[in-house]
């Protein structure tokens, strides 16, 4: 697992080039690109966003789109369509720009629930379909998607389906003053991004995604994931607790976050610290505790403390 621990210093000691001061947020997304799994950057204008994603893709050397999600967007902008042919009298498929390696769907509560749709195949299956033909998605397949959780005029909140498909949800957050003032002087030439490199090949994440489902986990340790998310589903505060689907985000992450500490075993801190970021934005609290403005994360939170820590051999 060092060459994985290897690969993810890279990756984060790049992008940290661009993003100054915000460790704990590049982790997360490179804990993510590993898992092969979706983000969702839930933050306010101005925090590096979409630079984030922009770093991401050029540390890989992938090709990335960008897609600026507004109400009159329709499906099609987004997956492709088929136009006819007079030439040789056949129809041919446009690609949209959701056929890239690196996807930054920007704030996408502001398109309508049927284009957020357009999505939901990409994101799951990473194949789109159009006009009743399938068309694979390159590999690797990253959507980062942003929202506001500030400004919710004109928007369209994202479904429950729709949520459940995003293996994390971050927040990048204000800079310090020492790290501002480092952005400032870094910026004041020319933007660091220009003379971003290519530090991560493709073929060496497509291994590294591979190796880390081999990294162990032990059966008291799959049973206190179960049992965490079995606790969010029980909770007296909240209307739906998370799907199994979040389980298994848990432990891919968990997987993750350990072979990022060059370990080929998960242990309970690797649940513990992937647990907020994998499983809040699953959960739907009541109306009773909304009022009392009761966050997901605290429920997390408090789950955490909770539960026994589990003990016992690895597997």
């Amino acid at each position: 697992m060092k060459e994985i621990q290897t690969l993810a210093e890279r990756l984060s000691t790049n992008v940290a080039k661009v993003i100054v001061g915000k460790r704990e947020a590049i982790q997360l997304t490179v804990t993510s690109l590993l898992c092969q799994g979706h983000i969702l950057i839930e933050d306010v204008p101005g925090t590096g966003k979409t630079m984030l994603a922009k770093s991401l893709a050029r540390s890989i050397g992938c090709s990335f789109n960008r897609i600026q999600f507004t109400p009159d967007m329709l499906p099609s902008d987004v997956t492709g369509v088929s136009i006819f042919n007079q030439k040789t009298s056949e129809f041919e498929f446009r690609a949209g720009p959701v056929m890239a390696q690196i996807v930054l769907t920007d704030e996408i509560n502001r398109a309508t629930p049927k284009t957020q749709a357009a999505l939901l195949e990409a994101m799951e299956e990473r194949q789109i379909t159009v006009d009743g033909k399938t068309h694979a998605l390159p590999s690797p397949f990253l959507v980062l998607a942003t929202q506001n959780p500030i400004e919710y005029e004109g928007t369209f909140p994202l479904p429950e389906s729709q949520m459940d498909r995003f293996l994390m949800r971050i927040s990048i957050g204000y800079p310090s003053t020492t790290d501002e003032i480092q952005m400032l002087r870094d910026q004041k030439l020319i933007h660091p991004i220009i003379n971003l490199e290519q530090v991560v090949s493709v073929e060496e994440l497509l291994s590294a995604q591979q190796a880390i489902k081999e990294v162990r986990i032990s059966p008291d340790l799959e049973n206190y994931i179960v049992d965490l998310v079995d606790a969010t589903r029980n909770h007296s505060e909240v209307y739906l607790g998370a799907s199994p689907r979040g389980s298994l985000a848990l432990y891919r992450s968990a997987q993750a976050r350990a072979a990022m500490d060059a370990r080929d075993y998960v242990l309970p801190d690797d649940i513990k610290v992937q647990a907020v970021p994998t499983l809040a934005h699953r959960l739907i609290v009541g109306s009773a505790a909304r009022i009392r403005e009761v966050d997901a994360r605290d429920i997390i939170q408090e789950l955490i403390d909770k539960l026994p820590i589990p003990g016992g051999e690895l597997a």
